[in-house]
């Protein structure tokens, strides 16, 4: 009963309107039951006598009234209905539900049994899903669009996780291309300044950053020579021709790989598979190959898909020299992924700049790997921007994760420079602070928005950030230490008969977890979790929680245990690092 209440409540008004012989049936689909933002409307709310009113022509507030009375009288027989206190009518036309104390104190008994376990769900049981996400290019830098990516493709596969789902990790690498010629032509420009060997892993990937700048620059004179040359590097790349050139691109593609290591480690990610270009190229141009005359069309020596046939765009998927796009990489990978891992459904989290880009993909798919199209799912996600702009990799302005967590890192040390930390709990608390305050900035917002970064407000300990998430945490975790100390132990049997604001905001939890998932919005949560904190802080302000003279102390404390659990299970579902000081 206490995991489907939402459910039990949509039944229960259903089985009356049609004892009142109301077309309940025509309306299917347009009216709900939510929960209120007010929590003085109650626990649930409905639209079913507004929705109602315009079919039937009749007055909504009256009917809403003629519903609840009903509702009321069926509502007599606690054996059935055991967990509604009262039911209210609001204009105009909502029709309001109370829970008792029973059910919740009942429910924090659930939140207390089942710690991490609780909130998680069955709607995906069984499933199999794959989560491609982060992507960065080997021979680049690993910039703002990649953490990103990174966090939403982390929280939303947490996210899928808790709803019973198998998910499995993946990454999609660029180690061959144009980009990779660029490098490696920088690299012998910039032969002098290259790293040795007890050089850092982070000065090494910089090196690599400074020569794709470097090899990205055309010369003032001779441009076609310049671009006949990146062509020609490019060709015995991946051909694996020159010893020379091989050393170089392995010894980058190394260097590459092992750096962002580090990283997804930091950012709390570890990926079950890896794909690479090298391996999707050879098997997406099979298949242009394949479907050439069917789908695929030549023009001026290249292959393309002719997408105004389909009102998209028209893309080359094999160029003029018979090597395959990045169009036809992803044809390979789509493919690649499927073999490697038989998925119910293959979700791709890549910036919106590619979303027109993708759409023609989804219709190829549609025409060669018709199975695998309706399984794919792209979720497009906005930029995260500093006030100075945009970034370019190209040009050399590029705003790398790295040195964002340093600028942030910095912050955080002034901040907590007077606190008594030991060196090394000191250096985890400003990593994980660091860490939740990007995190935070980027998963408040829904997924395709574009974000300015505020330094400041990303730090601020009075709301809406992730250091505030944390902070309440630790609060509450020194509230349940204090009370151990002084021998006062949690215990929900003796509530007070008020139900208080925090109370009817825990139970919310498992649903909104669900709903985050469903539609693969971690900002839902993140609002949940942002107004949750925020509500148990006034209740810190306003209760002194631990008092040995107080017969309700106990139970404030078993709520404050509950308060903890919650907030930690949610910090945890968006990869929030959870602290026990700061």
């Amino acid at each position: 009963m206490l995991d489907n209440m939402r459910e039990v409540i949509t039944n229960w008004i259903e089985e009356t309107a049609r004892e009142l012989g109301y077309p309940i049936n025509q309306i299917s689909g347009r009216w709900g039951v939510e929960h209120p933002d007010d929590l003085a409307r109650g626990d649930y709310a409905t639209n079913v006598a507004l929705v109602l009113a315009k079919v039937i022509g009749q007055e909504p507030l009256a009917l809403a009234g003629q519903i609840a009375e009903k509702l009321k009288a069926s509502s007599a027989n606690r054996r059935t209905r055991p967990w509604v206190e009262k039911i209210e009518v609001a204009p105009p036309g909502f029709i309001n539900f109370f829970l008792t104390r029973d059910f919740f104190t009942d429910e924090f008994k659930q939140v207390l049994e089942k710690g991490d376990g609780y909130g998680k769900g069955k709607v995906r049981e069984g499933g199999k899903v794959m989560v491609e996400y982060t992507d960065p290019n080997p021979f680049k830098e690993f910039h703002l669009g990649h953490l990103m990516s990174n966090t939403i493709g982390e929280a939303i596969s947490r996210l899928i996780e808790s709803q019973g789902a198998e998910v499995k990790r993946a990454c999609y690498q660029g180690d061959v291309g144009l980009h990779v010629a660029k490098a490696i032509y920088g690299m012998r420009l910039e032969e002098s300044k290259f790293p040795p060997d007890q050089a850092s892993l982070s000065d090494k990937a910089k090196f690599l950053g400074l020569a794709y700048v470097a090899g990205s620059i055309e010369p003032s004179g001779g441009q076609d020579k310049w671009k006949r040359g990146l062509q020609d590097l490019n060709q015995s790349i991946y051909e694996r021709s020159n010893e020379t050139i091989n050393k170089l691109y392995d010894w980058g593609r190394r260097v590459s790989l092992k750096y962002f290591e580090t990283i997804y480690k930091r950012l709390g990610t570890k990926f079950d598979y890896y794909f690479f270009e090298s391996e999707t190229g050879e098997l997406g141009k099979k298949l242009v190959e394949e479907n050439f005359g069917k789908v695929f069309e030549r023009s001026d020596g290249a292959i393309i898909f002719r997408g105004e046939k389909y009102n998209l765009h028209t893309r080359v998927f094999l160029n003029s020299g018979g090597l395959p796009t990045y169009e036809a990489k992803e044809l390979g990978l789509a493919k690649l992924k499927f073999e490697r891992y038989s998925y119910d459904q293959s979700v791709v989290i890549t910036g919106n700049e590619v979303a027109s880009y993708f759409a023609v993909l989804k219709k190829v798919l549609e025409l060669i790997l018709p199975d695998l199209a309706p399984k794919t799912k792209h979720l497009p996600h906005g930029m995260l921007r500093l006030p100075t702009g945009k970034m370019s990799s190209r040009t050399g302005s590029v705003i790398t994760a790295e040195s964002l967590l340093v600028e942030i890192k910095t912050a955080v040390s002034q901040k907590i420079a007077a606190r008594d930390f030991a060196t090394a709990e000191r250096a985890v608390i400003v990593e994980a602070v660091a860490i939740a305050a990007v995190k935070y900035s980027i998963l408040k917002q829904s997924p395709g928005r574009d974000i300015i970064f505020d330094l400041t407000k990303s730090l601020s300990l009075e709301g809406d950030s992730g250091p505030y998430l944390q902070y309440a945490y630790v609060r509450a975790r020194a509230v349940l230490e204090k009370a151990t100390a002084e021998n006062i132990s949690t215990n929900l049997d003796q509530p007070p008969s008020e139900i208080s604001e925090l109370e009817r905001r825990f139970f919310r939890f498992p649903e909104v977890a669900a709903r985050a998932a469903a539609l693969y919005a971690p900002n839902l949560l993140v609002t949940y979790l942002t107004e949750l904190a925020s509500t148990f802080n006034t209740y810190y302000a306003a209760q002194k929680i631990v008092d040995a003279s107080d017969p309700f102390s106990p139970y404030r404390l078993a709520l404050t245990a509950v308060f903890s659990q919650v907030l930690k299970s949610g910090l945890t579902l968006l990869a929030l690092p959870v602290l026990e000081k700061m």
